[in-house]
């Protein structure tokens, strides 16, 4: 009897089910992306761009299903890591090279090897900088250092999507392909700071505005959905400068804030020294 009470015990402290749901988001992330290479692989172009972009709304709910839930992990933060390297930078290089790239030769190949190792450098300093000794001030937060995985893969399948709605040539060419993805390879390593949306807030008073600009957004990717997708892609890269400006303004401030602070201290020990003691 006592055994048995033992076991069914034993089995209520087990993994609940909230624990494994960021996690199955993100299998199913893993899941779309390699779908996106067998699509690649069957000619299937229309549907392989749209499983990365099931990925990417999969990969953008895990997250934060996890922080809602309060079950983030390291062994999550982990599976994370090597989903968005497989869907963002191996499944759109795969795509591109079978689509276009494939017609370029030895050049093409070299240049599809390029994105995934530009994926895998980010990811890996991201991991690294989430162990840095000394955490960054917390509105830094607010910006990731480059372009983030997910964003790099839709920019860089903008071509083929425009392929898909324009009855011309040019967008899938080689060189076009070729030149989009060496530069989305470069934004994705860079130093420069783009805006994170994760805790962006809506001021109450543009609430409504957002709501009508969504739904606007949600019409013409209803009517036209890959000339809204590129669309937005180029609207990403237009807020790029501003981020960099936003960033550059937030360093300054707190820059001036910790130079006051530091001002300060000697003062005060200068004040504290020249008072007579009773």
């Amino acid at each position: 009897m006592d055994s048995e009470r033992h076991s069914q015990r034993s089995g209520l402290r087990g993994f609940s089910i909230n624990r494994l749901i960021p996690n199955i988001l993100t299998l199913a992330a893993l899941c779309s992306g390699l779908t996106a290479i067998r699509f690649g692989l069957q000619g299937e172009m229309r549907l392989a761009v749209i499983a990365i972009i099931v990925a990417a709304i999969f990969d953008a709910l895990d997250g934060r299903v996890a922080r809602r839930l309060g079950v983030t992990s390291r062994f999550g933060a982990e599976l994370d890591s090597l989903s968005d390297f497989l869907c963002f930078g191996v499944a759109p290089a795969i795509v591109l090279y079978l689509a276009s790239l494939t017609h370029a030769g030895a050049v093409g190949w070299v240049v599809t090897l390029m994105f995934p190792i530009c994926s895998a450098l980010r990811l890996a300093r991201f991991n690294t900088a989430l162990e840095a000794d000394t955490p960054p001030p917390a509105w830094t937060g607010s910006f990731f250092t480059g372009v983030p995985a997910p964003a790099g893969a839709l920019l860089a399948l903008m071509p083929l999507m425009l392929s898909f709605e324009i009855e011309a040539a040019w967008p899938r060419h080689a060189v076009v392909v070729g030149v989009v993805l060496v530069a989305v390879g470069g934004l994705m390593v860079s130093r420069l700071p783009t805006f994170s949306f994760k805790k962006g807030r809506i001021p109450r008073h543009l609430v409504l505005p957002a709501l009508l600009a969504a739904a606007l957004v949600m019409g013409v990717l209803a009517s036209a959905p890959w000339i809204a997708l590129s669309l937005l892609g180029l609207g990403y890269m237009c807020l790029i400068p501003f981020s960099v400006l936003s960033y550059r303004r937030q360093a300054a401030q707190d820059r001036k804030a910790a130079e006051s602070a530091a001002a300060v201290v000697p003062l005060r020990a200068v004040d504290g020294a020249s008072t007579p003691r009773e």
